[in-house]
């Protein structure tokens, strides 16, 4: 019997992990650090080449180590998976050569693959809801798209699984009792939720009898990237011109003022959009913008950002106010470089004003699973949370007042769902 292998591609954090048939799970080792996950990320250099001059990317710790050495030469690539669900982006240019972005993902997925180059089947996650996806369709869309990179990668055996589902089976392996458990799984680009019975009378029991003990599942298009965004659209984008005001192009109108266009600021705040400022066009239109601003030095900071290619160390400056909001009640976001001179304190109150809508509408997932399934609360007999964001305070008292403290378990937040996969395909 072949080892079973799980691979959850996750928009920020990518993990690979085997299952052998005593149900023992391992994790694949990334990186010098030794690390059970590795970053969902691409670094293109101009001078680096495969056949046929055709640009070669490096991944993962690598990818940021190179980033960080470049002084703002290449191009960096992260949260790819969020364009999954989206038509508009069917390919990208990189050194004079187009990138489809099944060939993006497949460049990433080769080093997960290299790993495990026996395995004849892999359990891939799946969101229950695709990042930018409205509807089954474009779900059904992301899907296609995704397994077609998996085949570009030598993954070409496949089974999809739902990503809150597969956190279940991990879950369950420390189980000694059934449980009736909601699984919270907060991804970068999407929070999937699932209700399901799990425990000893259905470990091993087959797929058959798995989905008979999954009531219901619901998700929604974000996470810790629409978290991420909103501290970028209130804490960043002001320092670099958001609001402020440049004169009318209009020689019949010179005195006339009017906002720098705010779809510049949209994409800065979405890290799968960033890398895309950097185009000729897009940079010719700021530094015309910044001629005719009345605050020029804001526009020179965001024509930096975009032209020194700072998108990964915003990303980093962004995290660690995340992070450190959630054990403290203050953080500092810092970032110099070059006219860049960004220093604000941010208070947890202030992040979770911020973030209320996306709280909202978790919050709305959450009501409509319990509501499709007719399960109450009171009936739930624990609530497993994982990802990255599950660790956010607000985020966890959401489920602290509908289920009680003590019904909430965690742990293992960015390799649960791999685990998971790979238990999956023992059944």
């Amino acid at each position: 019997m072949h080892p079973s292998v799980g691979l959850d591609f996750g928009t920020t954090n990518s993990a690979l992990a085997v299952a052998d048939r005593e149900r023992r799970v391992t994790l694949e080792r990334f990186g010098r650090s030794g690390a059970d996950s590795l970053r969902s990320i691409l670094y293109f250099h101009p001078d680096r080449r495969g056949p046929r001059g055709v640009p070669e990317p490096v991944v993962g710790p690598e990818a940021i180590d190179r980033y960080l050495e470049s002084d703002g030469d290449g191009r960096l690539l992260q949260s790819f998976k969020s364009h999954l669900a989206s038509r508009s982006f069917q390919a990208t240019g990189v050194f004079g050569r187009n990138f489809t972005l099944e060939a993006l993902i497949a460049a990433f997925l080769k080093v997960l693959r290299a790993r495990q180059p026996a395995a004849r089947r892999v359990v891939v996650g799946r969101p229950v809801r695709f990042a930018h996806a409205d509807t089954t369709v474009d779900d059904d869309f992301a899907v296609d798209r995704l397994r077609r990179a998996l085949a570009e990668a030598g993954f070409d055996d496949v089974v999809f699984e739902l990503e809150p589902i597969a956190a279940a089976w991990h879950y369950e392996a420390r189980l000694t009792r059934d449980e009736r458990v909601l699984i919270a799984d907060f991804g970068g680009g999407t929070s999937d939720f699932c209700l399901l019975t799990v425990g000893p009378s259905f470990r091993g029991a087959g797929r058959a009898a798995r989905g008979q003990s999954i009531l219901g599942t619901e998700g929604v298009a974000l996470a810790g990237d629409a978290f991420d965004a909103q501290i970028v659209l209130h804490a960043v984008a002001p320092a670099l011109g958001k609001g402020s005001m440049v004169r009318s192009y209009l020689e019949k109108d010179p005195d006339k003022v009017l906002p720098v266009p705010p779809w510049i600021y949209g994409k800065l705040a979405r890290w799968h959009t960033l890398s895309f400022l950097k185009s000729p066009e897009t940079l010719r239109f700021i530094a015309e913008t910044r001629a005719q601003s009345l605050e020029p030095d804001k526009l020179a900071a965001l024509e930096h950002v975009i032209d020194a290619d700072l998108g990964y160390r915003l990303y980093q400056a962004v995290e660690r106010v995340k992070r450190t909001l959630s054990t403290a009640d203050s953080a500092e976001l810092a970032l110099e470089d070059g006219p860049l001179k960004l220093k604000k304190r941010i208070t947890r109150k202030q992040f979770e004003g911020w973030i209320g809508d996306e709280l909202a509408r978790i919050e709305g997932a959450v009501e409509r699973l319990l509501a499709s399934t007719g399960v109450a609360a009171s009936a739930v007999d624990r609530v497993f949370m994982t990802g990255g964001s599950s660790l956010v305070p607000a985020v966890r008292r959401l489920f602290e007042k509908r289920f009680g403290v003590g019904k909430l378990a965690g742990g293992e937040e960015l390799t649960s769902v791999a685990q998971g996969l790979a238990l999956a395909g023992l059944d």
